[in-house]
């Protein structure tokens, strides 16, 4: 958990240098889709203050109120994202309809401004990359939904060079038409950040319950498998259950030995887990 703040850090401080520099560029040229850019990332940067308190919070040990850990405040940290994602797209939205009834004079821009936009997008990658490699080194959803999250800045920076060169041609509405389509890569960014996080929250399977079957029935004395489920937390750690059945006679050593080499033969086959074998008898 350490690395994920460490990490987390890296990308705050990136991500201001990009927002400073989208906002300098939205302030002079007044284009909505520079300044859906600058928003983007300063939402970016709150996301990341969200995500460093909820790994912090994440990497508590399990107590007696929290016996399984606490892993899911990760997995809520990546909610806030989304909430602050729903805040950018309706704005966006709103001032873009503005736009294209006419309400707002077209944006002007210089070369250099794009040479600045062109920058922050430079540094977007950056953040995706970094983040990306740094999330699944370390096994985060939260980094990896946050890299996601910057994937789509990468998007809404590009719309946003579009828009401003299309504004030089004289396309006077390409600044609304193009928000919307900012707006929409946010939402769909929000949309990729929901479905890896609501199977978790909601506890869905972690593994296919017939593959756990398969595995325990590979136990020598082990007569069927009356039960199995399973679940997942942010990191991939697998909890499963399963119920063995086994011949009457067995002694509690032997039930025991039992449980041990399913818990072995699980972890073995399906990576990080934590086993509960209950036993009975056939």
């Amino acid at each position: 958990m350490v690395s994920v703040r460490r990490t987390l850090t890296v990308v705050l401080v990136l991500n201001l240098l990009s927002a400073l520099i989208k906002g300098g560029v939205g302030a002079r040229t007044g284009a909505i889709t520079v300044l859906g850019a600058a928003l983007e990332s300063v939402l970016d940067m709150l996301s990341n203050g969200v995500a460093i308190l909820a790994v912090v919070v994440a990497a508590r040990a399990p107590d007696e109120d929290h016996p399984y850990g606490h892993e899911k405040f990760e997995t809520l940290g990546t909610l806030g994202i989304v909430c602050f994602l729903s805040v950018t797209c309706f704005e966006l939205l709103r001032q873009s309809l503005v736009a294209l009834a006419g309400e707002r004079l077209a944006p002007v821009s210089t070369r250099t401004d794009t040479v600045w936009l062109l920058a922050s997008l430079g540094v977007n990658l950056l953040v995706v990359y970094y983040e990306r490699r740094r999330g699944r080194a370390l096994g985060s959803a939260l980094l990896l939904a946050d890299a996601a999250h910057t994937m789509g800045d990468v998007v809404v920076t590009a719309l946003a060079l579009g828009s401003l060169w299309l504004s030089t041609l004289g396309v006077t509405r390409a600044d609304g038409l193009l928000g919307i389509l900012v707006a929409l890569a946010i939402a769909w960014s929000g949309y990729l950040i929901l479905r890896g996080s609501i199977p978790i929250l909601v506890d869905a399977r972690g593994v296919d319950a017939a593959r756990l079957v398969e595995i325990v029935r590979t136990i020598p004395g082990v007569v069927d498998v009356r039960a199995a489920r399973s679940r997942r937390t942010a990191s991939g750690h697998l909890f499963a259950e399963v119920t063995i059945l086994v011949d009457g006679a067995t002694t509690v050593t032997d039930a025991h030995d039992f449980t041990d080499d399913v818990e072995r033969a699980i972890a073995r086959e399906l990576g990080t887990a934590e086993a509960i074998v209950h036993v009975e008898p056939a």
